[in-house]
């Protein structure tokens, strides 16, 4: 499904790029980062256009809070629009997954309704789950880390210069190493699942641990000089997809991707395109968000 899907990918990129020529630069989330995704996966879900604009507003609501705010109050008040949000998104896939069974097309909806693996179907429920969460881990991820990659090469000039001296050389070195550097996601809670030392702690089957990404990938141990922007470091190692084995990103080669798409068209047709100022990120323990980032060209 991935490589049917570059060229409408690369049809997404040039559209958007052509919007931003003709408006001009602003905030490069709005315009840039925070629509590819959405497109992306609204187009391999099959979702039709009359239906988007409230799929972008329901993701939006749905992702607003991230558990930092200053009351007890305004958490809770949050908290109900993520859920309310979260429920209006599977309803909308749940209808359109009842339209598919009577009539299936080429999409991911089609395909899911449809299939039938070992007697078990997908239930309502079940498939209005998967869209939420693909759409909310599919989306959040990918546009904050194009956000915060126009700042890195931004800040880092000679890294920008390396990138675009040799773009298919370079380019999956560089989405990496903004993967790596950026953490979209900061840290995700586990259960251990048996007794294990860890550099002599003691962890017990049943205890509850927090794992920091960031803090992974800043390992001085992996990474030299961890907190340089380097697009030829070998970042194999990083955990910016989640860890190796049942808890890796499903969604890791699309983010790829796009970004991939993405810079090459930015990079091609704006080549002077750079941020300006810092970011204004969400307040946030679990997105490492950028809610705006002006930029220019």
């Amino acid at each position: 499904m991935l490589q049917g899907l570059q060229a409408d990918i690369q049809k997404a990129c040039a559209r958007i790029v052509d919007d931003v020529i003709a408006k001009g630069p602003g905030d490069f989330v709005s315009q840039v980062a925070a629509r590819l995704p959405i497109h992306v996966i609204c187009d391999m879900m099959g979702i039709p256009e009359s239906m988007r604009a409230k799929v972008h507003e329901h993701v939006d609501a749905s992702t607003a809070y991230s558990g930092v705010r200053p009351s007890l109050l305004q958490s809770a008040r949050l908290a109900g629009k993520n859920v309310v949000a979260l429920l209006a998104l599977q309803r909308m896939v749940i209808q359109l997954g009842h339209e598919r069974v009577a009539e299936p097309g080429k999409d991911l909806v089609s395909a899911l309704v449809t299939a039938n693996p070992d007697g078990e179907k997908l239930t309502d429920k079940e498939l209005g789950s998967f869209f939420a969460l693909l759409l909310v881990a599919g989306n959040e991820t990918a546009r904050n880390t194009m956000a915060h990659g126009i700042k890195l090469l931004t800040d880092h000039p000679a890294q920008r210069e390396l990138l675009m001296s040799d773009f298919d050389g370079h380019v999956n070195g560089a989405i990496e190493e903004m993967v790596r550097h950026v953490s979209p996601i900061i840290q995700f809670r586990r259960t251990v699942t048996e007794d294990y030392a860890l550099r002599g702690l003691e962890l017990k089957k049943g205890d509850r641990v927090v794992l920091f990404y960031g803090s992974a990938n800043r390992d001085e141990e992996v990474f030299p000089d961890a907190d340089a922007f380097d697009i030829t470091r070998d970042t194999k190692p990083h955990v910016g997809f989640g860890g190796p084995g049942p808890h890796f990103c499903l969604g890791a080669n699309l983010a790829r991707q796009e970004m991939r798409t993405m810079f090459r068209e930015l990079l091609t047709r704006l080549p002077d395109i750079r941020s300006v100022g810092e970011p204004e990120l969400l307040v946030s323990n679990f997105d490492n968000s950028v809610r705006s980032q002006s930029f220019t060209f």
